[in-house]
């Protein structure tokens, strides 16, 4: 936008953060937290009412279109990760530092926790009416299930962490794809709604195992603030401990996502002389619940 009042810009320029790494970690921290508020606020919507506004698709919707503007907030200060997962391989293929990382992930962490802690804020009352004041993580009742994974009745562990590495696995596969330069440049701004539609996808046909969490700091962040405000260890205890799964498989699921398209694809792609494209172009990607 246009700021025409030198008041209001003389302002913003006595606030700019001169650190790069401080303005990045922010805006990663900003992207994430929004996509979490729509994601876990549709859920939070057709949960407590029953499912009278709303339905699975529209939470699937919520979660992609947050994945969206996620995207757009962060994508010109840092590229958008908002995963850490992305974050890592990109830094295995050399693309991103190292040491960058870990402030990144802490980032992520503290945006979907904050995120879980305004949706439970702004429905707060709406829970505790449906709770019965009881919160649960299972049972007709239970709301825990509004901010983080847990696993379908009929879902054992093994086919848990097979679900969670194979999801996360075509995830990065196609958002690595759509970074490769090679298949053709994208149209400007095409990028975030693309991976939205990614979201959506993946959402609608490998949503019922235990939600695809898909991104570690999406899934962790929301699960602390639960065991923060109310529901407890069962969080943790739940599903047989299942809190791990959606913790460190999509890291596995990630990097052998990524690997197999660098290895099948972008390593066979015609040698240029004067366009050779670079896997670090790759730059943003998102996830949602």
């Amino acid at each position: 936008y246009n700021c025409e009042s030198q008041n209001m810009e003389r302002l913003l320029k006595k606030r700019q953060i001169r650190s790069q790494l401080v303005r990045e970690c922010i805006a990663e921290f900003l992207g994430l937290y929004i996509a979490v508020i729509f994601g876990s606020g549709s859920a939070a919507q057709v949960i407590t009412s029953k499912g009278t506004h709303g339905s699975y698709l529209t939470i699937q919707l919520g979660s992609a279109l947050g994945a969206i503007f996620g995207i757009l907030v962060a994508r010109g200060v840092s590229g958008a990760h908002l995963n850490p997962v992305y974050s890592m391989t990109l830094c295995i293929l050399g693309c991103h530092p190292w040491r960058k990382l870990p402030c990144y992930a802490l980032s992520h962490l503290l945006g979907a926790f904050l995120g879980a802690a305004t949706v439970y804020l702004q429905y707060y009352d709406a829970i505790q009416v449906f709770s019965g004041g009881q919160l649960s993580v299972a049972g007709p009742n239970a709301t825990a299930g509004i901010f983080c994974s847990y696993p379908a009745e009929h879902l054992s562990f093994w086919g848990g962490l097979v679900d969670q590495v194979v999801t996360t696995a075509v995830f990065l596969l196609c958002c690595v794809a759509l970074e490769d330069r090679r298949h053709g440049p994208l149209a400007e701004g095409l990028h975030p709604v693309l991976v939205g539609g990614l979201i959506l996808t993946v959402g609608l046909s490998m949503g019922s195992n235990c939600g695809f969490p898909l991104n570690p700091a999406r899934d962790l962040g929301p699960r602390l603030f639960t065991f923060i405000a109310g529901w407890g260890v069962e969080v943790f205890k739940a599903g047989g401990g299942w809190w791990w799964v959606p913790t460190v498989a999509p890291f596995v699921g990630g990097v052998l996502g990524t690997l197999t398209y660098e290895l099948l694809i972008e390593a066979h792609h015609p040698d240029t002389s004067n366009e050779e494209q670079s896997p670090c172009q790759k730059t943003e990607v998102t996830s949602s619940k």
